[in-house]
């Protein structure tokens, strides 16, 4: 069955894309567009879950909040 995980998307100051997966402590890459973010995120969940095929509970996505200061 599959599981929906959420991505925050920055971008750094060489342009890179970088994806980390909320939900997945240490679970990130990098890519030069979003097409190839998307894919190597993909293949950072499969790695980071392996063959159990468990994902750790713990941590719950609420959201993005912006503060200015």
């Amino acid at each position: 069955m599959a599981r929906a995980f959420h991505v925050i998307v920055e971008r750094d100051e060489d342009g890179w894309y970088v994806g980390t997966v909320s939900e997945l402590p240490g679970c990130h890459t990098q890519a030069k567009s979003l097409d190839q973010l998307r894919e190597r995120v993909h293949e950072a969940i499969r790695a980071y879950i392996g063959p159990r095929k468990s994902v750790p509970k713990g941590i719950e996505f609420v959201g993005v909040h912006t503060i200015e200061v």
